[in-house]
């Protein structure tokens, strides 16, 4: 296969470790998924049961289990998988409470709304100790609007019940983290909620390592061994009952003797992962902490960014920065948190939340503020520190808004004003009490390939990303990370998509400002003036026209736009995608989707990573079709081969815009 976007820098060599390598039993089972995916895997080899009325942006995680259910699939006992979907959240919390009072394991999928619908169940599962795992894609909750996106105000709103609870950045951490809590849960009879952020985390598609079920098998144990049967008429046990006046503060109180355990358990759980696994975890992860100045502190997905911003400002900035990913929640790591943070100047809180009116900042900055408050007075097992550093704290990310290395270096300089900065704000958007971007700079991997897509909603393209991402990290061996930028309204409306393909981690979880190959499935897109921001020069441009004469699709974009194009020495490449698709689709409802397949085609030919693996074109094709198969293939064979011949018509009918056209000034 050609490869005609050659670039010098795309691949590189991995660095060689200094330290000894460690072999682990169970290094995971390399693949590509999303956080939802990740989350099912688990779910489906260890639980019984999930009681759920699946919520945007939870839905695929239900949908995953269901579909498990309705495949036959057992759990790693043999136990068949049931799954109960009743007339709200609310009732599939009871049936989570009334499964695991009979001595069963069992899940929930819920966000936002849901979440909170559920609240009164949440206390009486945590005060029978009924060892339920909740998985949460963390959701903006509808206020002065409906959001559907990434916001941690549902997770707030039930920190108060008794859960414990857990913040995974990505989808190995979505993944590792479900098995991490289950175990807790189980050895403390405390529930947990393991959490990932809506969409950012739960539909973005990235590179993982999967548990391997004889590692679950032997990490969590069988549930019927394990288990209590609240339920069972030979040893019948009263529970949930009426106490008054007399009895109720005892029981409160009582219930302290579990929670106690929960951090014991919690470092146990962590260190036997990291012996079995090579996976690292803890209550948080100081990242160039021990001489830092200045510390991003936060919780979810934007942590990672805020990491490569780290690197940034220290290597190109010289500022002694550092960033603190908070991982566990409940139980609040009080003293891991000041021992990270109590030697640095100052630090900034990131929220994905806001409650205007706690005078002293949102959950975590509170909880912070408190912490630092007890280690000054020397209490609740913490040593004794002589100063707190300035504190600031900030809203960010609401909704899934774009939280950006220039956000984290906006607030960096902040705490670095000779005035004092502002203690609070909030970054990316236009508002009195916004941090304004001095910089935005471009922190993607050495070498790293990034593609942004424009597209319609039902065209295709979104999931045409996620099996690109597939066969770039599956077939090809690179790390990806894939994901859409869509709203509720996804259907017909313009929707953008993401894709960055590199030879290590990605650690930025925000919009692509940087690509290298732009797509536009959506014809109307070309009239943006915008649209061919970001592009980098001597990068290509891949779109949708019905023309064959490369004059003519020349003659179509506007100025404006060719101007740049000169400009910034791009190529063009176009292909008619919709003739493709109504040629090829047998089913008429398949023709608008497989518009979106034919680019696979075109990225095979335009990018060199078939090449530099040194794979033949029967051998890429082989793993296309793996590809399609897990996205396609309970549409049936038809269907997959159906996408094929759009993949090899994409590949075979794509042209170019010869350079003399372009830099022609006849049209």
């Amino acid at each position: 296969m050609s490869a005609v976007l050659q670039r010098e820098d795309i691949h590189i060599a991995q660095p060689v470790s200094e330290e000894p390598q460690l072999t682990f039993e169970y290094p995971g089972i390399p693949t590509t998924c999303d956080g939802a995916e990740a989350v099912v895997h688990v779910e489906t080899h260890i639980s019984q049961a999930a009681g759920a009325y699946p919520i945007t942006s939870s839905t695929t995680m239900g949908g995953g289990f269901n579909a498990a259910v309705m495949d036959g699939k057992k759990n790693l006992w043999g136990d068949p998988l049931m799954f109960f979907e009743p007339e709200s959240e609310h009732s599939a919390a009871s049936i989570c409470e009334g499964f695991a009072v009979a001595g069963g394991r069992v899940t929930n999928f819920t966000s936002g709304q849901g979440l909170v619908l559920m609240k009164e169940v949440l206390y009486t599962i945590a005060g029978k100790r009924l060892p339920v795992v909740m998985n949460i894609g963390a959701r903006a909750l509808t206020s002065q609007g409906l959001n559907v996106h990434a916001g941690h105000d549902d997770v707030m709103s039930v920190a108060d019940c008794g859960w414990g609870a857990i913040f995974a950045r990505n989808a190995q951490e979505a993944g590792d983290f479900c098995l991490i809590a289950r175990r807790v849960a189980e050895a403390t009879y405390v529930p947990f909620f393991n959490v990932q952020d809506g969409f950012l985390t739960t539909h973005t598609v990235e590179t993982v390592r999967l548990p391997e079920p004889d590692f679950m098998k032997e990490y969590v144990g069988d549930p019927k061994e394990k288990l209590i049967n609240l339920m069972d008429p030979a040893n019948p046990v009263m529970s949930g009952v009426v106490q008054n006046q007399d009895s109720y503060m005892k029981g409160k109180i009582a219930q302290r003797w579990y929670y106690e355990k929960v951090e014991p358990a919690l470092e146990e759980a962590f260190d036997l992962f990291y012996r079995k696994t090579g996976r690292k975890y803890w209550f948080v992860e100081p990242y160039r902490c021990d001489d830092a100045d200045y510390i991003i502190v936060g919780m979810g997905c934007y942590m990672e960014t805020a990491k490569a911003t780290v690197d940034y400002l220290r290597d190109k900035k010289g500022i002694a920065a550092g960033a603190l990913t908070v991982f566990v929640f409940r139980p609040f790591p009080a003293r891991q948190i000041v021992q990270a943070l109590k030697d640095c100047l100052a630090f900034t809180v990131f929220e994905r939340m806001d409650d205007p009116l706690s005078t002293t900042g949102n959950h975590l900055t509170r909880e912070i503020k408190a912490a630092f408050c007890d280690a000054m007075l020397g209490v609740n097992g913490q040593d004794r520190i002589r100063r707190i550093p300035r504190i600031y704290h900030c809203a960010a990310g609401l909704g899934s808004r774009d939280v950006r290395p220039g956000d984290f270096i906006a607030a960096v300089e902040n705490m670095m004003d000779p005035d004092g900065g502002r203690h609070f704000f909030c970054v990316g958007i236009d508002h009195p009490l916004a941090l304004k971007r001095k910089e935005d700079p471009d922190l993607r991997p050495p070498g790293a390939f990034s593609m942004r897509g424009h597209s319609v909603g039902g065209f295709g393209s979104v999931t045409t990303n996620k099996v690109i991402a597939t066969i770039a990290g599956n077939v090809f061996g690179k790390d990806v990370q894939a994901y859409p930028k869509y709203g509720s309204e996804k259907k017909g409306l313009p929707t953008t998509y993401y894709l960055t393909i590199a030879d290590s981690h990605i650690n930025i979880h925000c919009e692509l400002e940087h690509v290298d190959l732009l797509v536009i499935n959506d014809p109307t897109a070309i009239l943006d003036p915008n649209v061919l921001k970001g592009v980098v020069p001597h990068g290509a441009i891949f779109m949708q026209s019905p023309y064959t004469d490369p004059r003519e699709v020349w003659r179509r974009i506007p100025e404006y736009n060719r101007r740049i194009i000169r400009d910034r020495k791009l190529r063009v490449y176009y292909c008619d995608m919709v003739k493709i698709a109504r040629e090829v689709a047998s089913e008429p409802d398949l023709q608008m989707r497989m518009q979106g397949i034919v680019l696979l085609g075109a990225f095979l030919k335009l990018t060199p990573y078939a090449k530099q693996a040194n794979m033949s074109d029967d051998q890429v094709y082989a793993g296309v079709e793996k590809a399609l198969r897990k996205y396609f293939g309970r549409r049936g064979e038809r269907v997959i081969q159906d996408n094929m011949t759009c993949i090899k018509r994409g590949y075979n009918e794509m042209q170019e815009i010869p350079q003399e056209i372009i830099h022609s000034n006849a049209l």
